[in-house]
C-alpha cells in the first residue's frame, strides 16, 4: 500500500459538514490513509464533527488547530505536518466530499505513470456551472490517453491550457506527491481570491508530470463558508479582486511565458479591473462611499486600472 495523507482545512459555521468530508475519506477503496484536519479558527467546533468516531478512526486523524490565516495558510499547515511516511498528499475542502475511488485511481495513476500530479474531475449543482470536467477538456485541446480504467489522461502542454481556462481544477480533486508537498506552499496572503490557481501552475511548471482523470473524484458541497454569499456588494469584493490581480501578476512575472500565454493572463487581469470598477460603481449608484484607500493601493500597484476607470466613465456618460 501507498500512504496518502488528506489535508482537511476547517473554517465552517454550521456543525456537521466535516463530519460528512470524514465520512467519505473513511470510505475510501484506498485505505492506507491519514487525515490532518486543521482548525482555522473555525465558528463551529470541530469537536463536533468527531463526535462518534470509532477509536481506529480517531487514531487517523491529526487536529491542529491555529488563528485564523485563510484558505491557504490552513493548508501550508496541513502540509507542513504531512507525516514523513506520507508519499502523496491530498487535498479535501470540508464542505465537499470525495467518491469512493478518488485515492485509489489518484494513487494508481500516479504510481504507474512515474508523476506527482493528479487531478480528477468534480461534480457540482447548479451553483457551479462554471466548473466542467477533465474529458470536457477534448473539445479544447488534445488529449493523451493513459488508462481506460480508470480513464486517466495527460496533456502535453498543460500549463497553456489551464491559462486560458482553470476551471477543470479544484483543490479537493488533486493529489500531488513528494516533491511538491516537500517544497511547495500557498501564497497564504491572497485571502478570497487566486491563491490556489497559483499553487496549481507551481505545481505544474515543477512537476516532472502531470496526470489527470476523467472520472469524478469529489463533489462539491454546499456549506455555509467564507465564499458563499460574496458578490459585488460585498465590502470584501474588492479585496477579493485586487487579491486576484496580484495572484495573476505573481504567476506572470515568476516564469516564463509563450506570448499567447502571456495574453490570457493579461486578459483575465483585466477582467479582475473591470470587475472591481463595476462593484465600485455600484456603491456610487446606491450612495454609498467608495473604497478609494484599497483603489489607490491597487492604483499604485497597477497604474492601468485608472484608465479602465476613465473609459468607465467616458462609456457611463456617453451611454
Amino acid at each position: 500500500m501507498t500512504k496518502c495523507t488528506a489535508i482537511i482545512p476547517f473554517y465552517q459555521k454550521q456543525p456537521g459538514i466535516l463530519r460528512r468530508a470524514l465520512d467519505s475519506v473513511f470510505a475510501q477503496s484506498h485505505s492506507d490513509f491519514d487525515i490532518v484536519v486543521v482548525d482555522d479558527e473555525s465558528p463551529s467546533p470541530v469537536e463536533a464533527d468527531l463526535d462518534g468516531l470509532s477509536l481506529e478512526q480517531r487514531a487517523r486523524i491529526i487536529v491542529i488547530k491555529q488563528e485564523n490565516a485563510g484558505p491557504g495558510g490552513a493548508r501550508n499547515t496541513g502540509l507542513d505536518h504531512v507525516p514523513a511516511d506520507s508519499l502523496y498528499a491530498a487535498f479535501l475542502d470540508s464542505d465537499d466530499t470525495w467518491t469512493p475511488h478518488h485515492l485509489k485511481n489518484a494513487v494508481g495513476g500516479l504510481s504507474l505513470f512515474d508523476a506527482d500530479c493528479y487531478w480528477a474531475s468534480i461534480a457540482g449543482g447548479e451553483a457551479f456551472y462554471y466548473h466542467f470536467g477533465v474529458a470536457d477538456l477534448a473539445a479544447i485541446t488534445s488529449l493523451v490517453q493513459l488508462s481506460e480504467d480508470p480513464p486517466l489522461v495527460e496533456i502535453p502542454d498543460l500549463a497553456g491550457v489551464m491559462l486560458k481556462n482553470w476551471s477543470f481544477m479544484h483543490l479537493s480533486c488533486m493529489v500531488i506527491g513528494q516533491s511538491l508537498f516537500r517544497n511547495l506552499r500557498f501564497e497564504a496572503s491572497l485571502r478570497l481570491a487566486a491563491e490556489d490557481v497559483v499553487f496549481f501552475y507551481d505545481c505544474v511548471r515543477a512537476a516532472r508530470r502531470t496526470v489527470l482523470g476523467e472520472a469524478v473524484g469529489a463533489t462539491r458541497g454546499e456549506g455555509i463558508n467564507i465564499f458563499h454569499g460574496m458578490d459585488a456588494d460585498s465590502p470584501l469584493f474588492l479585496r477579493q479582486q485586487f487579491n486576484t490581480w496580484v495572484a495573476l501578476d505573481r504567476l506572470e512575472n515568476r516564469f516564463s511565458h509563450a506570448p499567447e500565454d502571456r495574453a490570457s493572463i493579461h486578459a483575465y487581469k483585466q477582467t479582475a479591473r473591470n470587475q472591481a470598477l463595476w462593484g465600485q460603481a455600484r456603491l456610487v449608484r446606491q450612495r454609498k462611499a467608495p473604497q478609494l484607500r484599497l483603489l489607490a493601493q491597487w492604483a499604485w500597484r497597477d497604474p492601468r486600472i485608472l484608465r479602465n476607470a476613465v473609459e468607465l466613465a467616458v462609456a457611463k456618460i456617453a451611454k
